[in-house]
C-alpha cells in the first residue's frame, strides 16, 4: 500500500525524487504552488497526506481541521523550534528541511496512522528502510512531543430555546465553585445571544472568546495568553476568569470548532473547572449546503457539549418549558450521543405547576419524559434574580440567603455540604404555601 502525498512550496527536487525512489511507502501525486491549491487537491480525495515545504506560517488550526475532516494528515518542514512548537499546537507534525527521504516517509506514515489511516506496520521496515531501520512516528522534528494535557474538568450548561436560565445557572455555578477555592474559567460560547458579560456587569467590547479562538487558530494560545484575554471577576468569596462572548451575533464565524476545541484543551490546564454557557441550537443544517466544509453556526455549542465532562440540561418548569426540554433532550441525544445530561428544572413555582411542584414534576416526568432522570429543582426567586441582575453581581453577593442561590450551590458543592435527605424546597415550603 502506498500513501498518496501532495506537496506545496518550492521544495528540493531531490526530496520528491527521494520519496519516489523508495518505491512503496509513499507516492507524490501532485506538487502545488500554494495552500489553496493543496486544499482543493486534498478535498477532491487525491491524497492522504500533505507535506508543506514552504509557507508553514499560513497553516491554521481551522485549515488543519478541514484537511483532517477529509482524512489528510499534514506535515511541515521547518528548522525553527518556535514554529515547530506552534505547528504541534495545531496538530501538524514537523521535520527539519534537511530530513532524508526515508525518515520523511516514516513521519508521513506515522502522521497518517495517528489520524486513523490504515498503514501496515511492515511497510516501513520491509519496503523502504531495510532491516533494522528506525521507524520514526510523526512529530520527530524540532520541538516535537505532545503538549501537556490538563486535568481540569469541563461543565457545559445547555438548555432549549426560550430563556430557561442557562446563563444565570452557568455564571452562578462558576461563582460557587470559585467560592470553594477552585480556579474557575467561565466561557460564554453562545453564538446567538451572548449575555455573560451583561449578567456580570462587565463593560466589555472585546469578545474574549473570539480573541482566544483567534490565537488558538494560529497556534499561539498558551496558558499566559489565555489568562491575558480573559477578564477577572472578583467576588467577596473568590475570583474567577471569564472569556466573554461575541459582541454581535454576526460574529459567530469567529467561533470555529477546531479553534474552540484548542481553547478548551488549554482551559483544562489553566483552571480546575471550566464552565461553559452554551447556545440552545443543536441543528447541523449547514451540512446540507453545497460546501460541507463551510463554517457552522452551531459548532461552538456542539463542540462544547462534545468535550464536556458534565452537561447540565436546564429547562423552565412550566407547560411550555417542559415540552421544549423533552424535545431538546432528544435532539441532544442525537447530536451528542455520548452526553449523559443532568436534567435541572429551573423557575419552579406553584403558580405554574401547582401545589407540591417537585412531586408533580417528577410524576409528569416519569410518565411522559425521556429516559433521563430529574437531577435538581431550582426554585423561582424573581426578587433575588432581579437584584443580582440590577447589581451586575452573582447571587452569592446580591442574595446570599436566597433559596435559588442555595439550590444552585447544591448542584456543585461537595455532598458533605448538603443536608442529607433534604429537598431544595424544604426551606421554602412556607413560601410556596403562601403563593
Amino acid at each position: 500500500m502506498s500513501i498518496p502525498v501532495v506537496t506545496v512550496g518550492h521544495s528540493r527536487d531531490d526530496l520528491v525524487g527521494g520519496l519516489e525512489r523508495l518505491h512503496g511507502p509513499v507516492s507524490v501525486v501532485r506538487r502545488c504552488r500554494e495552500l489553496a491549491e493543496l486544499l482543493a487537491a486534498c478535498q477532491s480525495g487525491l491524497a492522504r497526506a500533505a507535506v508543506v515545504a514552504e509557507g508553514s506560517q499560513e497553516l491554521t488550526a481551522s485549515l488543519v481541521d478541514r484537511l483532517s475532516a477529509v482524512g489528510v494528515a499534514v506535515l511541515a518542514l521547518t528548522d525553527s523550534p518556535e514554529e515547530a512548537a506552534r505547528l504541534r499546537g495545531i496538530g501538524v507534525a514537523a521535520e527539519l528541511p534537511g530530513v532524508d527521504a526515508a525518515a520523511l516517509a516514516g513521519s508521513i506514515m506515522g502522521a497518517v496512522a495517528q489520524l486513523g489511516g490504515a498503514v501496515q506496520p511492515a511497510l516501513g521496515a520491509d519496503l523502504a528502510f531495510g532491516a533494522g531501520a528506525d521507524f520514526r512516528p510523526a512529530g520527530g522534528g524540532p520541538g516535537q512531543g505532545p503538549p501537556d494535557a490538563g486535568t481540569g474538568q469541563i461543565i457545559a450548561v445547555w438548555g432549549p430555546a426560550g430563556s430557561p436560565g442557562r446563563t444565570l445557572v452557568a455564571a452562578n455555578i462558576a461563582g460557587e465553585l470559585a467560592a470553594t477555592g477552585k480556579s474557575v474559567l467561565l466561557v460564554d460560547a453562545d453564538s446567538y445571544g451572548a449575555s455573560v458579560a451583561g449578567v456580570l456587569g462587565l463593560l466589555d467590547e472585546t469578545a474574549g472568546l473570539a480573541q482566544a479562538c483567534r490565537l488558538a487558530d494560529q497556534g499561539l494560545l498558551d496558558g499566559d495568553a489565555l489568562r491575558r484575554v480573559a477578564t477577572p471577576v472578583a467576588t467577596k468569596a473568590g475570583t474567577f476568569l471569564v472569556l466573554t462572548g461575541i459582541t454581535r451575533a454576526d460574529r459567530w464565524t469567529e467561533l470555529r470548532a477546531a479553534a474552540l476545541g484548542l481553547v478548551l484543551d488549554r482551559a483544562r490546564a489553566v483552571a480546575d473547572v471550566t464552565v461553559i454557557d452554551t447556545g440552545f441550537c443543536l441543528e447541523a443544517d449547514e451540512e446540507l449546503s453545497f460546501d460541507t466544509m463551510a463554517p457552522r453556526r452551531n459548532a461552538a455549542t456542539l463542540r462544547s457539549l462534545d468535550v464536556a465532562d458534565t452537561v447540565f440540561a436546564v429547562g423552565a418548569a412550566d407547560s411550555i418549558g417542559v415540552p421544549r426540554l423533552v424535545r431538546g433532550l432528544a435532539q441532544l441525544e442525537a447530536a451528542v450521543p455520548q452526553a449523559t445530561p443532568r436534567v435541572v428544572m429551573n423557575k419552579v413555582r406553584t403558580a405554574a405547576v401547582g401545589r407540591s411542584p417537585e412531586r408533580q414534576l417528577r410524576d409528569a416526568w416519569d410518565r411522559y419524559g425521556p429516559g433521563s432522570t430529574l437531577s435538581a429543582f431550582l426554585p423561582a426567586d424573581a426578587a433575588a434574580a432581579d437584584a443580582a441582575l440590577l447589581a451586575g453581581a452573582l447571587l452569592l453577593e446580591a442574595a446570599p440567603e436566597s433559596p435559588l442561590r442555595k439550590a444552585i450551590a447544591a448542584l456543585v458543592c461537595a455532598p458533605a455540604q448538603r443536608k442529607p435527605k433534604s429537598s431544595v424546597f424544604s426551606s421554602t415550603a412556607k413560601l410556596w404555601s403562601k403563593s
